[in-house]
This record gives structure tokens, sequence and C-alpha cells, in this order.
């Protein structure tokens, strides 16, 4: 009888023993979490989950190619285990040949952490932040609001082991705080929110002061119309916008003519301009305070994502650099379809080169205008232009004379991230901050406020 396996690399190490396939894959996601949940200036519930997934993927050689098999299973048992590698195998070998084929990752130096114990989160992670949230509370129900949100934080720990040698461990930790403050009668509302990979960079009392001027700013009321409007993005708008820009950035598709990174009668707009301002959109997986895997972890297959990629290092990639288009997503095996060079994508964001103005300042030296606070619901219209649409949320605010005057109506707008890039005429500084819309799949961001002469509010909304 053998050993019981309990430990992520034991795992691991057992199911590669297991594998009777050409080649293997094996990553083990242990995960933890905390969470606080608050309402009406009360905290409501908390919890703390744990949990593993174990993903094994078998490659098996044949006549016409090699063919992929993929199977997930949470809380997997040693008795389970077997099983679940025949099964990877048993739909590799039922699989026609996996068009992104290739040679498993190898040669890459271990992880001196590889045989140690998970990370792991829990309720502690809220010590410091707790108190200062009850204080918050305070604070607020003494201003006549009351405030409403959520703290989650997550730690996983990815273990990836190959049968080419690959011995691999990445800890995520990831944090992400939201919360509303509304008026007693729920006409008015503001929101903020915040990344953090540990809590303690968090701020509840402060937060709760940039929402009271905000619902402070919200008691006079003025109705505008749709129409295009000069307009100040915070850093979680543009954000939102330009990780789905990064999204759409997959050089195969631009190669094939299906992406608003196809240029005209063939190819990319690799090296086109696409700012007048000497912008910077890169990801890099030691950007201090943004750090993320330095190497890929793909489950799955999809679009330029690879299994047979999983390993690959990363390393700090320009996508658009001083305003020029320098790079698509592409995996080993699109890079080689389309010629170009090999840069997966990276689970962060960080657009620079602006100003140091702060968005206050921002605020001061505007005229007329609107001032955003988040944006939601964002949908794609048209994918040769990257047309999107979605709409305002929690406050939009005038701007007259360098102040701001009132709230306005909630607006549904319709903008392309790339055209904005082109029009926009300032860029702040460079801040971390969370994307509201697509905070819960994408969390490491550090932008700018942009300002847009002439955003396109195409309708109103009479949403909160």
């Amino acid at each position: 009888m053998s050993a019981p396996v309990s430990k992520p690399h034991e795992i691991v190490e057992r199911a590669l023993e297991l594998s009777s396939a050409d080649g293997c894959v094996v990553i083990a996601d242990e995960h933890s979490s905390a969470n606080l949940r608050w309402a009406g200036n009360a905290l409501t519930t908390n919890g703390v989950t744990r949990g593993r997934t174990l993903t094994v993927i078998a490659t098996v050689d044949g006549a016409e190619g090699t063919a992929s098999g993929v199977v997930s299973r949470a809380a997997v048992t040693a008795d389970e285990l077997e099983p679940l590698v025949r099964a990877a195998e048993d739909a590799a070998r039922r699989a026609g040949p996996a068009e992104d084929a290739g040679p498993l990752v190898a040669d890459v130096p271990a992880a001196p952490g590889f045989a140690e114990a998970p990370a792991e989160t829990s309720s502690a992670v809220f010590a410091d932040f707790a108190p200062a949230l009850g204080e918050a509370f305070a604070r607020a129900r003494a201003g006549g609001r009351e405030l409403y949100g959520f703290a989650y934080h997550e730690m996983v720990s990815t273990y990836l082991g190959t049968s080419t040698g690959l011995r691999l461990r990445h800890d995520q930790p990831t944090g992400t705080l939201e919360t509303n403050a509304k008026s007693p009668d729920r006409t008015r509302s503001a929101w903020a929110g915040q990344s953090t990979r540990d809590f303690r960079d968090v701020d509840p009392v402060a937060m709760d002061a940039d929402l009271a001027v905000r619902l402070g700013w919200a008691e006079r009321n003025v109705d505008l119309p749709a129409g295009r409007y000069e307009t100040l993005l915070p850093p979680t708008a543009v954000a939102d916008l330009l990780i789905y820009q990064m999204w759409s950035a997959s050089g195969r598709d631009a190669a094939e003519g299906r992406t608003v990174f196809s240029a005209p009668g063939g190819g990319t707009r690799l090296g086109e301009k696409l700012s007048e301002l000497p912008l910077t959109l890169r990801s890099d997986p030691h950007e201090p305070g943004l750090e993320s895997a330095p190497f890929v972890v793909a489950h799955s297959s999809a679009g330029d994502l690879s299994v047979f990629d999983n390993g690959l290092p990363l390393a700090a990639t320009d996508w658009i650099r001083g305003g020029e288009l320098a790079h698509l997503t592409t995996t080993r095996h699109s890079a080689g379809l389309t010629g170009l060079p090999t840069t997966p994508a990276i689970d962060n964001l960080v657009l620079e080169g602006g100003s140091d103005r702060s968005l206050a300042e921002m605020v001061a030296g505007t005229e007329r205008g609107l001032l955003l606070t988040c944006l939601w619901y964002i949908r794609e219209v048209d994918p040769a232009t990257l047309l999107l649409t979605g709409l305002t949320r929690d406050g939009v605010y005038l701007v007259e004379n360098g102040e701001v005057t009132g709230q306005v109506n909630n607006f549904r707008f319709n903008e392309s991230p790339v055209d904005l890039l082109g029009r926009a005429t300032e860029a702040g500084r460079t801040e971390r901050t969370l994307p509201r819309e697509w905070g819960d799949w994408f969390t490491r961001a550090a932008m700018p406020a942009l300002r847009v002469p002439d955003f396109n509010m195409s309708s109103v909304s009479r949403g909160v």
C-alpha cells in the first residue's frame, strides 16, 4: 500500500508518477479566504474558507499530432488521484490533435519553496482593519450616512509540476475592499474601492471621509442631456476600460484581421502611434505591490492561453510604449503562426507616463466638465473598433470653474478605449486602483486619471 499523500507537492509528485501519458502537467491550487460584510453601519456576516483544486493535463502523441486532455476536480483524496489521472489520459486519447500542441516547457529552475506548506489567510488579516472599520461606522452614523460593503482576502498557493521536470510554486494574495455610502433616504450613493495584498494599507476612515464629501456634492442635482462632454475618468474607470482592451489584444486575432489591432490590408498595427501622450501600458510579474505569478499557469487552452505553455517564465512587457503599440498577447503557438514574439498575458496592468497631478488637481484645472466615479455593466458592441457600452454609477458630478458644483444624472456611454487613448489630452498621477466592473477577475492595476475632451454619453440612465 502506498503512503497517503496530503501535502500539495506530494499530490503533484504522485500524480506525475501515476501518469502513463506521453506528457503530463499537474497543477495543485490551495485556496483559503476570509471575508467581512457590513450594512447600515454594522457588520452582518464573516467567514473563512479552505479548499484545494487539482488539475491534470495529459498529452498523448499520435500519428496526426499531439492531443491534450484536461480534468479538474476539487477536494481530491488519495483514493481519487489515480482515477483523476486516468480521466485526463482518456480525455486526451478521445480528443483530436490539439491545434496549440508543442513541447512541454523544460529547463526552468525549481522553486525553492516547492516542498513547503501552502500559504494561508485567515480572519487575522482583518486584525487592524476591523477596529478601523468600526470607527468609520461611528463617524458615518454621526454624519447621517450609512455604509455598506464587503472586504475579501484570498491566498492561492499554486504548485505546478510537469513530466519534463518543472517544479514551480507561487503564492498569490488578493484583497479587495468595496464600500458604498448612502443617504438615509437612498437617493444619494457614493462608491469607493481599493485593492490590497494584506489590508495593512487600507484606511476605512479616510475612505468614509471621501465618501462623505461625495454625498455632499450630490445634495444639488443637475439634469443634463446625452452628448459629448469633457470628462475626467478616475483610475478605476480607466482600469476597467484598459483591462478589456488587454483582453482584446490577441496577436493572432489581430493578424487574422478580426480586431481593432488589425492593420488595413493585413497584419497588425504594431508600431502605430495610439496616443499623442507619452503613455506606456505595461505588465510586470515583479511590479512592487502588484506582484503576480512569474510563470504561465494555464488550466485550459483558450484564446491566447495554452496548456502546453505551463511554466513558461514571464518577463516585464510593454504593450504600449511612449504612445506606440509595442506588443500583443501571444502563446508560443500563436507567436509561431504570426511571426510575433512570444508575449503571454500577465496578471497585472500599469499605465504611466502622465503628469504628477492628482485627480483633485485635474478637477481644479477644469473649466466645465464631468467627473465620473466608476463604470459598470461594460459590454462589447463592435470588436473591429473595440466599441464598448456601459453605464456610469454611484455619482457623476458637474465641475464648473475648478469646483464640483453638483451631481448630474447617470448616462450610458459608447466608447472605444483605443480611441480614448488617442483623444485623451491629459493623464494624471498613476496610482493603484480597484477596477469596479472587473474586480472579481482582475485586481492588480495601477492607472492615472484621464481627461477626455469629448467623452460620448450616448443616452441618459436613471440608475443611482
